[in-house]
């Protein structure tokens, strides 16, 4: 029989317990105010990676002798990054905080093999009785800083097995989850890969992985349309016999009814005439009228004929037409995407592990360089379902696999998406396997049988190392913080092509002030305040259609606007390092309280440390170094 206990007067006794230090009485209180919730728990533990982040800040440095640029000028710019993926993650809190469309992520699925998943330099095997807990733990800290760095429309998909899948999906929904209503699941779905023949360990044929799907904000994600189309689906909820007709959008090109023989042509709207303007078309009544074509090697007239009533537009019955139908009640809907991701029988060695590993053995002629590489044709369904200028981030790179598939998608469609990826270069992967493969890739390479393969030569591809600066905010630190930030700045802004600059027809030291360009677009960083003067008088004679993006050392926030006041109608002004550690102070741990020790000391001693104490007062305030 369970009996009530007044909660106030169990704490009133704990109080006056004797025998307890006060630390003990804090404890025993702290577990009686915890509140009881549903979720998961489990032992935390502290990484090393994580315990460097208390007293020192990342930075990254690109390494020119990697960089790959291409010669059309509207290449994306695709980034390596060689670090422990949860300090690159810190420094891209800078960067692109709210700008990732889609993460793609394929973390160690913890399957107790001795050399899959390492924790603190140490591998986790099946025997380990925290292997659970600190896999969540891994994980946890880099969940919490890459939802930071995605859009509000952002998407997240995590490749994961059976061995994590449970503990994953609550860890998930904890984080992602809406914090002002947590009943509301940013869960998109859990998507089952379908892996052909699998692999026969267990009692069963184990033919299948797992894809979790969230978003950031579920409420700003589309349904996801399971025909070609990219489809404005708001405005198709709206179309109905007792609305009036309105107008929704298709990308221009979009292909229609791919499976069954047909695609887009380029005439829409009410006639056969009508031109696409900005891919619109518009929807009449419970008709929606366009033209299509058979694609090469399919004679299917007559059916078509049939499904289109002769007249080209959709069966009001929606029996036979597999992107979108009317319903009983007027009301057009379309087919969603499968929750399984099944490859045609076909082209079923596509979409399995093996196919992955055959493609990287393609490029660089062997096959134990990674194990287990997802296909590129799997996460090219998966970047399909997001916008085709997104940009995408995979801090768990592996073999590069993302990069690659983004590249082969824009090479597909025409699309300019940017990819992101993050790998440590334990083994030397990240040199030899990550950024080797997207070099060839790039530029072209020969199969192992002799094939030639041409190189998708439109992307740029640059190679970042993290780098670090101590936390302790000195004079000294600071302005070594905003030298190194340079490359940092350049990724933030989307600009590498360094120009000189010039004040009264002389050029500036670099490390007084550097430019970069692309376009109308200008970055000035100024790593020195006593050229300001100088520069704002080169200032006032440029005609530029595009604000120029001012970084300035400071001590503090203020970025010498006053200084500034005769060109602010052309600059944004932004203070260094401050603006760093505003972003990064909202991801890093606490740092550590130092510990005063007893020290007996003479007087003659304590007369000399006084001394030495005032004089390094005396030069901070004049801002020399510490």
């Amino acid at each position: 029989m369970s009996r009530h206990i007044n909660k106030a007067e169990l704490i009133s006794k704990v109080r006056e317990l004797a025998g307890l230090t006060n630390d003990e009485k804090s404890a025993l209180l702290e577990l009686l105010n915890e509140k009881k919730t549903y979720g998961l728990v489990w032992e935390n533990h502290e990484e090393a990676v994580e315990e460097q982040l208390r007293e020192q800040l990342p930075v990254l440095h690109e390494l020119p002798e990697r960089r790959i640029i291409s010669e059309d000028a509207e290449a994306p710019n695709h980034i390596i990054i060689e670090a422990e993926n949860l300090h690159a993650l810190v420094a891209l809190t800078y960067t692109h905080a709210g700008m990732i469309d889609v993460m793609y992520l394929d973390p160690p699925y913890n399957t107790g093999k001795e050399d899959e998943f390492k924790y603190n330099d140490k591998f986790v095997d099946a025997e380990d009785s925290y292997r659970h807990s600190k896999w969540l733990s891994f994980m946890k800290s880099r969940l919490k800083v890459a939802k930071s760095l995605l859009k509000p429309t952002g998407l997240l998909f995590i490749s994961i097995d059976d061995n994590e899948l449970c503990q994953l999906k609550c860890l998930c929904d904890e984080i992602f989850n809406s914090s002002s209503n947590p009943k509301l699941s940013n869960c998109l779905g859990i998507l089952v890969w379908d892996l052909g023949t699998g692999t026969q360990a267990g009692h069963f044929t184990r033919a299948h992985e797992y894809v979790l799907v969230y978003a950031n904000n579920k409420d700003l994600v589309d349904n996801f349309s399971g025909g070609e189309g990219t489809i404005d689906h708001s405005a198709l909820k709206k179309i109905s016999k007792k609305n009036p007709p309105v107008e929704f959008y298709f990308k221009a090109g979009t292909k229609f009814l791919a499976d069954d023989g047909f695609e887009l042509t380029g005439s829409w709207g009410g006639s056969e005439k009508t031109e696409i303007i900005d891919g619109r078309m518009v929807a009449e009544y419970n008709k929606l009228k366009y033209d299509v074509k058979l694609k090469a090697g399919f004679a299917m007239v007559n059916q078509m004929k049939s499904w289109f009533n002769g007249e080209y537009t959709i069966d009001s019955k929606g029996q036979h037409v597999t992107d979108f139908y009317f319903n009983s009640s007027g009301v057009l809907h379309y087919v969603k995407e499968k929750s399984i991701i099944n490859p045609p029988t076909v082209i079923k060695e596509v979409g399995s592990t093996k196919a992955g590993t055959n493609e990287l053995s393609s490029i660089l002629g062997n096959s134990d360089s990674f194990g287990y590489p997802k296909p590129t044709e799997l996460i090219k369904y998966l970047l399909n379902l997001q916008r085709n200028d997104a940009v995408i981030l995979d801090f768990f790179a592996g073999s590069g696999t993302t990069m690659h598939a983004t590249m082969q998608l824009n090479a597909e469609d025409g699309g300019h998406r940017q990819c992101i990826l993050v790998t440590n270069n334990e083994n030397n992967i990240c040199e030899d396997v990550t950024y080797e493969r997207n070099k060839r890739v790039i530029q072209g390479y020969t199969t192992p049988k002799g094939e030639q393969i041409a190189g998708l030569t439109k992307n740029n591809l640059r190679y970042y190392k993290a780098g670090f600066i101590s936390r302790d905010p000195s004079s000294k630190n600071k302005r070594e913080l905003v030298k190194a930030a340079t490359d940092l700045l350049c990724i933030k802004e989307g600009l590498y092509q360094e120009t000189k600059m010039t004040c009264k027809g002389k050029t500036l030291r670099k490390d007084y002030a550097r430019r970069f360009s692309a376009g109308n677009n200008e970055m000035i960083i100024i790593y020195e305040p006593a050229v300001i003067k100088y520069i704002v008088e080169e200032l006032k004679v440029w005609d530029k259609k595009e604000f120029i993006k001012v970084y300035v050392f400071s001590e503090g926030r203020y970025a010498y606007d006053d200084d500034f006041k005769e060109v602010l109608n052309k600059v944004t002004l932004c203070a260094l390092p401050d603006a760093i550690y505003q972003a990064y102070k909202r991801v890093l741990p606490r740092r550590k309280k130092a510990q005063l020790a007893s020290i007996d000391i003479n007087e003659d001693e304590q007369a000399e440390a006084l001394s030495d104490a005032e004089h390094y007062s005396y030069k901070e305030e004049k801002g020399g170094e510490a």
